[in-house]
């Protein structure tokens, strides 16, 4: 077989039936190792094969789509861009999907590579084509041009080709090209200009970041709602809030908040303006984001309390991330009343439908309850006690009918709030004190599928795990745990069958 490829791909700039000899030259190839391949890479003439794409037949373009992927993977990049740079200049505009994938999957190969990126970037023309890739109607295709034009820039000079020359003019001539295109661009944008301070200057410089937050502040909701997500991702860097701190972009998604009630059309953008404001005070500071804009609070506040399924989910997630960290949960204890009667709605909703936002309230209690050893102080340890007691009248027995019910997700939510609050000592005594409740704990017949399988598996780990257990459960109820913990979650016990005389 070996020999057979090596003699086909040597003649193939000469075959004499192209469809027929192709067919046995990709099976031939698909059996070499890569290692064969790459020792014979200098003496294959690959052009010819590219220039057999070149034909309106679409069997022979799939097969040496297939013969060159696997071939070029045993090629270096530096070798590829430097032997058939026109090759993949005309591969980005072939009409063939395929030739297209083919191609902007070995840009990427090269722009990983930092001898071969430097042959793009003394390539103009390769370059541009890279940029107008990302206008195309395949969106695989475009989505691999925006991670190239990014790595790319991850250098400096490739910031400088593509911010500080004719380029940018190429950029927004593709972002002309329509809204779904233009957001791509500015996707690019965001994504190069979370890489530093340095990358955001160049971005900010183009202009390109002063039009995606005019799109944020425009009249038109839906655009409002896109652009607000990419908003967000530029909030994660220091360097990007420090940014929109300075610029007075967070201030005015703060008033666009407070305008919202008089927007009939505020439930399309007000979601992803206040999940901003979310992931700004965790990834910043909950206290300093809440107190700086009280307006996000009572947002969220009224959200929740409200009767808009997907504004109440909007809220609880929100929550959750808030409450994910304690510097969060302090800021949600200050709220007093109002906090816990929030936590006995989204009790509610846990036992009521729709199960999306069933789940979502589950995840949320969860996020909410959970405190690290290293931070259960006695104060903590009370409020958590008290948020657990607030969600309603029998928490326990809620969550535990919860977990019951034959609906694999919410039955693996409710596990992870009981996997939550299983390293604190209160919750610990609830447990102990719930008839039945350690037997179920330990109890493998009641879990269908390896999801559920799993998430007990966490819960019993969580309980072996903390210091209190061994005191609190008791010496029998432990060893019971550890014996779980020990064989595994999909231990199933041995049933040994006794042969009888005479039986069938």
């Amino acid at each position: 077989m070996a020999a057979e490829a090596l003699e086909l791909l040597a003649r193939v700039s000469r075959l004499e039936e192209p469809l027929e000899e192709l067919r046995a030259l990709r099976v031939a190839v698909q059996a070499l190792p890569l290692s064969a391949l790459r020792e014979r890479a200098p003496d294959i003439r690959l052009g010819s094969l590219f220039a057999l794409l070149n034909v309106n037949d679409r069997e022979q373009v799939a097969l040496c789509v297939s013969i060159l992927e696997r071939f070029l993977q045993a090629v270096d990049p530096l070798y590829v861009i430097q032997n058939f740079r026109e090759e993949l200049q005309k591969g980005l505009f072939h009409p063939d999907d395929s030739v297209k994938l083919l191609t902007i999957a070995q840009v990427g190969r090269i722009v990983e590579n930092s001898h071969a990126v430097r042959e793009i970037l003394n390539n103009p023309e390769l370059l541009r084509q890279i940029i107008y890739c990302i206008g195309g109607e395949k969106i695989a295709v475009a989505k691999e041009a925006i991670k190239s034009l990014s790595r790319i820039a991850q250098t400096q000079d490739g910031l400088e080709a593509l911010f500080a020359s004719s380029f940018l003019v190429d950029l927004k001539n593709v972002m002309a090209t329509s809204d779904v295109v233009r957001y791509r661009v500015y996707e690019l944008i965001v994504e190069i200009s979370s890489v530093s301070a340095d990358s955001l200057n160049y971005c900010a410089n183009s202009g390109l970041i002063s039009e995606l937050i005019e799109e944020l502040t425009g009249d038109d909701v839906l655009v409002r709602a896109t652009s607000i997500e990419m908003v967000t991702s530029l909030a994660y860097t220091k360097h990007g809030r420090q940014y929109l701190a300075q610029q007075g972009i967070i201030d005015k998604i703060s008033n666009i908040i407070i305008g919202a009630d008089s927007d009939p059309f505020s439930g399309f953008y007000l979601p992803g303006f206040v999940k901003f404001f979310g992931n700004l005070a965790i990834v910043d500071s909950p206290q300093q984001i809440c107190e700086q804009y009280p307006v996000f609070m009572e947002k969220v506040f009224g959200m929740a309390e409200g009767h808009d399924p997907t504004m109440i989910g909007v809220a609880v997630d929100t929550l959750a991330i808030l409450g994910s960290n304690v510097e969060g949960k302090q800021v949600l204890q200050k709220a007093g009343s109002r906090f816990e009667h929030l936590l006995n709605r989204i009790g509610h909703q846990a036992k009521n439908p729709p199960a999306e936002l069933r789940l979502r309230c589950l995840d949320a209690i969860s996020s909410l309850l959970y405190l690290p050893p290293d931070q259960q102080t006695e104060d903590l340890l009370g409020m958590t006690e008290s948020w657990f007691a607030a969600l309603s009248s029998q928490p326990l027995e809620l969550f535990r009918s919860i977990s019951t019910q034959p609906f694999p997700d919410l039955h693996c939510g409710a596990l992870r709030v009981f996997t939550a609050i299983a390293n604190q000592p209160w919750a610990q005594k609830l447990m102990l004190d719930s008839p039945g409740f350690v037997e179920y704990i330990v109890d493998r017949s009641v879990e269908p599928d390896k999801a559920s399988k799993d998430a007990k598996y966490e819960l019993v780990k969580a309980l072996v795990n903390s210091k209190t257990i061994a005191e609190i459960f008791g010496n029998q109820y432990y060893l019971r745990l550890r014996a779980y913990l020990h064989e595994g979650p999909y231990y199933v016990k041995a049933v040994s069958a006794t042969a009888v005389e005479g039986a069938e």
